[in-house]
């Protein structure tokens, strides 16, 4: 077997890993920033003006209204307005049961959600570092192997080994440079996924006292 097109194929490989694990990790970001930004309001402003909107058909009990409004295109792609929709579904029941469930809502369609996704880009940050040393045993593997065979039959010749070498290390750059932004772009999702929890509880926290004036739930809910 001719080793030298053993190592020039593995370098293909880890090449052609290295560049669909930044693509689909840089991917997979992408897609959670834009996930989060279509479930949260982008202002708390716009926010006040979505319960202003809810509060007086809400008072008058017009829930039909409510409905309507949370179910129009400015709203729909919204966490809060979604789950406005799920509490008026369920309003003959308790108003502990609903908030549990809201809650549960919550926590089930959209942070386990966002928790799978961010599954995949640690993942790929994991991944990265990992093929550039992969890389860097096989460029090293193969440098010590012409070493071996070609020292015996004419000296061994450092421009021989320079593209081995090279290769080794650029796939430990590669795979550190794949590596520290996804780590960095993975903080900034965490951070931003705070802030739509903390902007959730409080908009559904408004609106809730708002309903909790109207609510009435059937008796044996």
């Amino acid at each position: 077997m001719d080793m030298n097109a053993v190592f020039r194929a593995a370098e293909i490989i880890i090449y052609v890993a290295q560049a669909w694990t930044a693509l689909y990790g840089v991917f997979c970001v992408v897609l959670l920033m834009r996930r989060i930004r279509q479930q949260q309001f982008s202002t708390p402003a716009r926010a006040e003006e979505f319960l202003g909107q809810i509060r007086e058909p809400l008072a008058q009990k017009r829930f039909d209204d409510v409905s309507a409004v949370c179910d129009s295109p400015p709203y729909w792609a919204k966490i809060v307005p979604q789950l406005i929709l799920v509490a008026l579904a369920n309003r003959d029941r308790e108003l502990p049961k609903i908030r549990r469930m809201l809650a549960e809502k919550f926590e089930r369609d959209v942070l386990a959600d966002f928790e799978y996704r961010m599954a995949w880009v640690s993942t790929m940050i994991k991944t990265a570092p990992m093929l550039g040393l992969l890389g860097t045993v096989q460029g090293m593997i193969a440098a010590f192997t012409k070493i071996a065979t070609v020292a015996r039959e004419s000296g061994t010749d450092p421009a021989a080994l320079a593209a081995d070498i090279s290769f080794a290390l650029w796939t430990t750059a590669i795979g550190l440079m794949t590596c520290i932004p996804l780590v960095m772009m993975q903080a900034s999702i965490h951070v931003r996924i705070g802030k739509l929890q903390d902007a959730v509880q409080y908009q559904l926290g408004m609106f809730m006292d708002d309903f909790a004036l109207v609510h009435k739930p059937r008796r044996g809910n």
